[in-house]
């Protein structure tokens, strides 16, 4: 319990911040501007597929609807899948959340592995995948665990956006990834209890082996970017190698069981298969990359801030922003299940 309360109380004004972001991106930027962007079947639309999914802040599941939405009004498979691929693996609160436990290095590093990703995933559906043709989809919302209304909303004056904006960052997007961010923390905690020390110590000399077993986890699983990395910190803790936890970060919330049966009806068997193999390709290249190629230094003071984040924090900012942050999750908690098709 104290592991997850110190996991919380370091990352929960990072949290805010990041939901505040994804508030007013959401308010500010209008929908019609990436379905314009993701027309077409060239690499252009990949691109700008992979570039507007960074910094949006839409979960493992969440993205699903949106992503089908823009291909029914035409994105083409690969900068769908390029928009599938960059969002749930990075957006603005979990770049914030990263850097706020694991560092500069990380929060760096992970936005453009995840673009490099969506950009090879992307190409190789549009140049191998099935035949480019678009199926019209309503599974997508039954699969989704996410609440998200698809509807573009429109608010007068700045004021009307400002409390757009408050209302999506903290009630919507905390009652859609809330429940999971908290498994992610109850899970680092159990981790950190339970899990010998050393215990990918095991490993050791083998990193191919610990990275196969890390996607053997992650990819059926459901994780969102931001729940992802108290388990990450949890599992370095205990002798997992930056480059490992790093495939985590990127398999775990890109693959889920969700994801995988939408895409199959939408996008078909073959672009399913790409995009499977491009995120698994590109987690363990950037797996590589970072444990063979970049200073290890970078990562040894990441591992030594997130081992500060399990030593007890009394700063008034922190805890003032647990206690926030926790009022809101019991808020969303309520509105959930207490008015479950109220939205």
């Amino acid at each position: 319990m104290k592991e997850v309360l110190s996991l919380i109380n370091e990352m929960s004004p990072y949290l805010l911040l990041g939901f505040f972001f994804a508030g007013v991106m959401h308010a500010f930027i209008p929908g019609m501007v990436y379905n314009r962007y993701l027309g077409g079947k060239g690499f252009k639309s990949v691109f700008y597929g992979a570039l507007f999914g960074i910094p949006l802040p839409l979960c493992s599941c969440g993205v699903l609807p949106t992503a089908m939405s823009l291909r029914k009004q035409g994105a083409s498979k690969g900068a769908t899948a390029s928009f599938l691929i960059s969002t749930p693996e990075t957006g603005v609160d979990s770049i914030i959340a990263t850097y706020s436990v694991l560092g500069l290095p990380f929060a760096v590093i992970r936005p453009v592995a995840a673009f490099c990703n969506a950009i090879m995933g992307g190409w190789l559906i549009n140049k191998f995948g099935d035949k480019d043709e678009v199926v019209p989809v309503d599974a997508s919302a039954k699969t989704c665990c996410c609440h998200h209304k698809q509807e573009e909303t429109h608010h007068e004056g700045f004021l009307g956006k400002m409390r757009e904006a408050l209302r999506f960052g903290f009630v919507e997007m905390i009652e859609d990834i809330g429940k999971w961010l908290v498994i992610g923390l109850v899970i680092a905690g159990l981790i950190t209890v339970f899990v010998p020390d050393e215990f990918f110590a095991l490993f050791r000399g083998n990193t191919q082996l610990s990275m196969l077993l890390v996607l053997c986890i992650a990819i059926p699983m459901y994780i969102c970017a931001t729940g992802s990395i108290p388990i990450a910190v949890a599992l370095m803790m205990k002798g997992l190698t930056p480059g490992a936890a790093l495939v985590l970060l990127m398999a775990g919330p890109a693959c889920n069981m969700a994801s995988i049966l939408v895409i199959n009806k939408t996008l078909g068997r073959k672009s399913l298969v790409l995009y499977l193999v491009s995120i698994i390709t590109m987690a363990i290249l950037w797996g590589h990359v970072v444990d063979y190629l970049l200073p290890a230094e970078w990562f040894q003071m990441a591992l030594s801030v997130g081992r500060c984040c399990i030593e007890e924090s009394t700063s008034w900012l922190n805890w003032s922003s647990t206690i926030v942050l926790g009022i809101l999750l019991l808020n969303a908690l309520w509105h959930t299940y207490r008015h479950p098709l109220s939205r």
